[in-house]
């Protein structure tokens, strides 16, 4: 019998695999086939080295006389091999099995019923799933990626993120045998359930193969044969996390500018799968936009890739579908952060993945790409995940303030002002200076200096007012919150506000002043003391968090607990000794969160 076998049953090996059955047959290739098999692969893509090995298979095959081997037609023309993808040189392989009267060998179904139309004979091939090298080999339960490089030993990386280690195998992999590998996945890739060919390129191609992501490079793109394989290791739920109760409820009600942002192999990728299925849990439609399609979800939530290739289309198409949340897997290029922008401005709930080595860092991946005023509507929350945790959270809030450090009144202006969530404590703020657009830090840079000013202005007030229930908040370098017992607000004030212009002058702050809400004892904690060292230790068991201490009910310092929960004070200090005293004394100290 005569075939014909066109480029589809070529370049995953399924013909050889046909022909080797029939001895003796008469293999007729088309010039049109070779020539689309050597533009894929002078391109560098995957699937033309594939179709090239499966070549040189028949040769083989002629040279030892189980089949004939002919070759027949012309070599098109440089538009017809452009115009593949629109059937022109399908249709030349379809005239060569008409014109020399052989069956023609395909697995593509549009061959194929053209083929049919035109009263060709068809031998139609199912694919088969016969594997050489599964990259599975290569994993165990704890292998989250393997890495093969051609005459090097494959390098695996196992553990979960924050405790991964390197192992390496105790062989050389050669460049045959990697190039069978890579055929392999090539092949699987193209016919395999839940598997496709993300993008093949000019030397660089990506293959979802059930939940392993592939990324097959080659010169001149790398210098050498390459195949990078990660898969996720542990799927976990939302509960997992353990979350502050305040973080999950902004997630769900108070928030639909979601950013998650960390360092490359932070674990984004397995939080967003449980955030998104978190979503989906309760009744919320939920979508995906992800280049390459590599995020392990349920069958409910539906994986958008770029729609031609684009991401823009896709966002269009979003639009049309009504979803509740969108997650936009890996946001690398300024059109991502269009798209981003422009989904969330419809009203659609964004869920962003970014790469960044701090959280604020995913703020500066939006300066300049968007408006500036704009940023607080598209980006309300950024969790920043490390070592496959949610390491800190911060949220943002857009007003109109005399920036910190600044002092004059007509210098107010529009300032986004980022803050530690749930504390509230302002990290950065972000605003425009001249031309140009600034992002200064707040609590990291000021915090001393701001402390010392509040202590200064506490002990200036508490001293006019005889009293230490006094609670100062600094709300920048020069402006204060004043919080005193409703009784003393008028003495503190003065007549025509002459004491409060006294103390201002004195003090060069600007002073705004508030009553103050008394703790009730059932608010209070009892203080855990200890001395050691000339040391006083106040242990609150708060960690990382501002607290207020209490000697008797009366309100004797405010300050901030170490990640042990502990207030560390010298006993030769005027506070450390006063308390000491108090406490010799047998006094009760207690404490209350500062909130």
């Amino acid at each position: 019998m005569d075939y014909v076998p066109d480029t589809s049953v070529i370049v995953d090996g399924r013909f050889t695999a046909f022909i080797s059955s029939r001895e003796g047959s008469h293999v007729i290739l088309a010039e049109a086939m070779l020539a689309e098999v050597e533009h894929q692969a002078n391109d560098g893509r995957s699937i033309g080295f594939t179709g090239l090995e499966e070549l040189k298979t028949l040769r083989s095959m002629a040279e030892e006389g189980k089949i004939y081997l002919d070759f027949y037609g012309k070599r098109p023309g440089d538009w017809q091999i452009k115009g593949a993808k629109s059937g022109e040189i399908d249709e030349i392989i379809r005239n060569t099995a008409l014109e020399n009267d052989a069956i023609l060998v395909t697995g593509d179904i549009i061959q194929r019923d053209l083929a049919i139309i035109k009263g060709i004979q068809i031998e139609f091939l199912e694919a088969s799933q016969k594997s050489v090298k599964n990259i599975e080999d290569f994993f165990d339960e704890i292998t989250s990626s393997v890495h093969l490089k051609a005459n090097l030993k494959p390098v695996l990386k196992k553990g979960m993120p924050g405790a991964v280690r390197i192992a390496r195998l105790d062989y050389v992999i050669t460049r045959q045998e990697l190039e069978t590998i890579a055929s392999n996945i090539v092949k699987r890739g193209k016919f395999e359930d839940e598997s496709f060919v993300e993008m093949d390129m000019f030397g660089a191609t990506v293959i979802q193969l059930k939940n392993i992501r592939i990324v097959i490079t080659r010169p001149p793109f790398s210098d050498d044969l390459e195949i990078t394989a990660v898969r996720p290791i542990k799927k976990l739920n939302l509960e997992d996390y353990d979350l502050d109760p305040r973080v999950v409820e902004r997630l769900t009600v108070g928030s639909n500018g979601i950013l998650v942002a960390g360092p490359p192999g932070a674990g984004k990728s397995t939080f967003v799968q449980a955030l998104a299925e978190y979503f989906n849990s309760m009744d919320k439609t939920v979508k995906t936009m992800e280049k390459p399609r590599d995020l392990q979800l349920i069958n409910d939530i539906t994986q958008y890739t770029g729609l031609e290739g684009s991401m823009e289309k896709t966002g269009d198409i979003l639009l049309l579908v009504r979803t509740d949340y969108t997650v936009f897997d890996e946001m690398r290029i300024t059109s991502d952060f269009h798209v981003y922008s422009d989904l969330r401005l419809a009203g659609v709930g964004m869920i962003g993945v970014v790469h960044a080595t701090r959280p604020i860092d995913a703020f500066h991946r939006f300066i300049g790409r968007i408006e500036l005023g704009l940023i607080p509507q598209v980006i309300d929350t950024i969790l920043f995940i490390e070592a496959g945790r949610v390491r800190k959270v911060i949220i943002t809030e857009y007003t109109v303030k005399v920036p910190s450090g600044m002092n004059q009144e007509d210098l107010a202006r529009p300032v986004i002002v980022v803050k530690d969530f749930p504390s509230g404590t302002p990290m950065y703020e972000i605003y425009t200076f001249g031309d140009q657009i600034v992002l200064v830090p707040v609590q990291a840079e000021n915090s001393s200096l701001l402390s010392l000013a509040a202590d200064r202005i506490r002990e200036e007030i508490s001293g006019f007012l005889g009293t230490g229930e006094i609670d100062v908040k600094m709300t920048g370098g020069s402006r204060a919150v004043v919080s005193v017992p409703e009784k003393y607000i008028a003495k503190l004030i003065g007549k025509k506000g002459a004491n409060i212009s006294d103390l201002e002058g004195r003090l060069k702050v600007r002073l705004e002043v508030e009553p103050k809400a008394a703790a009730t004892s059932s608010d209070k904690k009892p203080v855990e003391i200890e001395v050691k060292n000339k040391i006083l230790y106040l242990s609150v068991g708060e960690k990382n968090m501002n607290v207020k201490i209490f000697v008797e009910d009366i309100m004797v310092l405010q300050a901030r607990s170490s990640s042990k929960g502990i207030i560390r004070l010298k006993l030769d200090s005027d506070v450390g000794s006063s308390i000491y005293r108090q406490i010799k004394n047998g006094k009760k100290i207690e404490y209350t969160p500062d909130e």
